[in-house]
């Protein structure tokens, strides 16, 4: 038995192959369609992990896009992949799915590369209207009226700043967009804001819901009109802004038509409402109303945050399957979570912020003690960063804390707002390096690079969790100006590691283990991988220097000196680009001081990197302990081979 037939597909989603296969159902057979699609994706992300809940709250609205819409020629976008799960089985990866997140198997997000049917790569979120918008005025350009365009948004991530430049613009162009608001009060954490509250009223509204039922009943009508179905459109139009909303509907100011909102679990009633839509020309918004981790009762029932992402967990009971070792090393993000609690008592301006990563970041466990000094600002970087410049500017003490990847969204302001500036902005760059099965868009390995160039901006990674903890204190003290700490996804190395702070001297390096033959030179939690590989060393006969650099920006120049003036060979070990990164200071510095030492630098290559476990990526990015060994083993060949013959 092969592994794609382990799991049952149904009677119904075998014979679908694609999305032509679909549209030859009949809409009575949509609901069984459904119930057969979540029913794959539980039994297989039950075993095989993933995002979960998202993608069950779409099935419904997916099957009904899949139906209506002739895709792939009908561009279907959605935001971020966790919506995605569905799609993908539908658009000829069934068979497949199994294999998602896994190395050279699917990505966990639309890929164009991956199928026609994923119209644009998404992995950030927010991208989806902009990106559409930009399908349809080029459909527009090139004759193609006929064509649609669909984005697909969740109401969380409707709070970014380019998802309403999107609408602002959409509104003043005369194009097949389709707007599709997936609202479920969610992105990974609960959504914040007042868009979120103004949605919310408009959901809950008794006016609003009593009415809606007869624009409903106009709406379905509006196919039977043929070419006055316009006229209709506009009646529709009228009736919700003078009966339900008066003059003050969002979309609407925007030029949007607005619809809604609809039970975004009823396929036959979103099928048609769909078709319909199909028929109105210009931008528009349908607003439907999900429920995430729909049709799976303990994710209904439960933490909507716990089961974004659950793991592997029992189909049958819901139980999260958890790892049976009692004693393992915490995760950085925990350690963090722990420690500006700590440090916020002993500090009382200090705060926490986060556009939307409340749980990732483990900064939950200070919006618990402290609410009055956390603020979850909702997937808004740019916002995020300036915000705390603004807060900075007053005597607080900001601990931002952004995903190394999601903080290239905010690039301007880190450099225009806060360095420009020097205000003491702390930011916590949570998953520097590589984060794993979410691939190329998660990997934070570019923050090294982009940030060493940034003036007044210190750059810092932390060995352990010791090193995390200390370096948040020395953050903290006074005059330390723009302040970043990088460190990686996942469980440190220290069992004991809750220790009275300590200081660090900004630009200050440490020795690990002295040696007089190869030093290697490493920033962040690579270095463990050094002192791991010190027995192989000693079992070789090497006599390896291993020094944890601590800081990129500004190095320890004092340190360097030495290191350079005793030893011709250096390896540098990092996690992040190679091009720009920690290895390539390195390099200038010996050139600035005309120092002729060999570097060899280990760390990620110029390419993306997809997804897979951490060992397997670093393996193929050749900076795994194999790949130190190997470059030192080929040093000292090298080394041989130029050694002048005894005879």
């Amino acid at each position: 038995m092969s592994k794609q037939t382990k799991y049952n597909q149904g009677k119904l989603l075998k014979t679908i192959s694609d999305p032509t296969d679909l549209r030859k159902l009949n809409p009575k057979q949509l609901k069984q369609v459904c119930s057969e699609l979540r029913k794959y994706i539980i039994d297989i992300v039950s075993e095989k992990g993933g995002h979960f809940g998202a993608s069950l709250g779409v099935i419904e609205l997916t099957v009904a896009l899949h139906y209506v819409f002739n895709t792939p020629h009908d561009q279907l976008v959605w935001d971020v992949g966790h919506q995605a799960y569905g799609h993908k089985i539908l658009t000829g990866r069934k068979d497949q799915f199994v294999t998602n997140r896994i190395k050279d198997g699917l990505s966990g997000f639309p890929k164009r590369s991956e199928s026609v049917y994923d119209t644009f790569g998404v992995g950030h979120a927010s991208t989806s209207i902009s990106a559409a918008l930009g399908m349809s005025i080029a459909s527009k350009s090139n004759g193609e009226n006929d064509k649609q365009h669909i984005a697909v948004i969740g109401d969380g991530s409707m709070t970014a700043g380019l998802a309403f430049e999107g609408l602002n613009h959409a509104g003043a162009e005369n194009t097949n967009l389709l707007v599709i608001l997936n609202d479920n009060c969610m992105s990974i954490d609960p959504a914040v804001g007042a868009l979120k509250e103004y949605l919310t009223d408009i959901s809950t509204s008794n006016t609003y819901n009593k009415a809606r039922n007869k624009i409903w009943k106009i709406l379905g009508k509006i196919s039977q009109f043929g070419p006055n179905a316009q006229k209709i459109a506009k009646k529709v139009e009228g009736a919700v802004k003078s009966t339900i909303l008066g003059e003050s509907n969002y979309f609407e100011s925007l030029n949007f038509r607005y619809f809604g909102p609809i039970d975004g679990h009823d396929v036959k009633h979103l099928s048609e409402v769909l078709r319909d839509l199909k028929n109105i020309p210009g931008p528009k918004i349908l607003h439907c109303v999900t429920e995430k981790g729909k049709g799976y009762s303990p994710a209904e029932k439960g933490d909507s945050t716990k089961w974004h992402a659950p793991g592997l967990f029992d189909k049958k009971t819901g139980e999260i399957l958890t790892s049976k070792i009692e004693k393992t090393p915490p995760k950085y993000q925990d350690v963090f979570g722990e420690t500006i609690i700590e440090l916020a008592k002993k500090n009382k301006n200090i705060v926490g912020v986060t556009p939307a990563m409340l749980t990732g970041s483990s900064l939950n466990k200070m919006m618990k003690a402290m609410p009055d000094r956390t603020f979850d600002v909702g997937i808004a970087e740019q916002h995020a960063v300036t915000f705390s410049a603004g807060l900075s500017t007053q005597g607080k003490i900001p601990f931002c804390n952004i995903y190394s990847s999601f903080m290239q969204r905010a690039y301007d302001q880190l450099i225009h707002d806060v360095a420009l500036q020097n205000l003491n902005v702390v930011f916590c760059l949570d998953r520097g390096g590589l984060v794993g099965a979410d691939g190329a868009t998660h990997h934070g390995v570019y923050d090294i690079s982009y940030l060493r160039c940034i003036p007044n901006m210190i750059v810092s990674a932390p060995m352990n969790e010791e090193e995390l903890r200390n370096l948040m204190y020395t953050a903290q003290l006074p005059n330390k100006g723009p302040f970043s700490i990088r460190y990686p996804r996942g469980k440190g190395v220290l069992l004991d590691w809750k220790k009275d702070f300590k200081e660090i001297k900004i630009g200050k390096g440490r020795m690990i283990s002295d040696g007089d033959s190869i030093a290697i030179l490493s920033i962040g939690h690579p270095g463990n991988l050094v002192v791991d590989s010190q027995k192989e060393f000693k079992n070789k006969g090497l006599d390896i220097a291993h020094y944890d650099m601590r800081f990129i920006k500004p190095l320890d120049i004092n340190l360097l000196h030495k290191i350079a003036q005793k030893h011709r060979y250096i390896i540098t070990l990092e996690d992040g680009c190679l091009q720009g990164g920690f290895g390539s200071a390195i390099l200038e510095f010996m050139s600035d001081n005309n120092y002729s030492c060999k570097i060899h630098r280990l760390g990620i290559p110029d390419k993306f990197i997809h997804h897979g476990t951490i060992e397997e990526l670093q393996e193929q990015c050749g900076f795994d302990k194999d790949a130190i060994i190997k470059c030192i083993d080929k040093i000292n060949q090298t080394e041989l081979i130029a050694q002048p013959s005894n005879n």
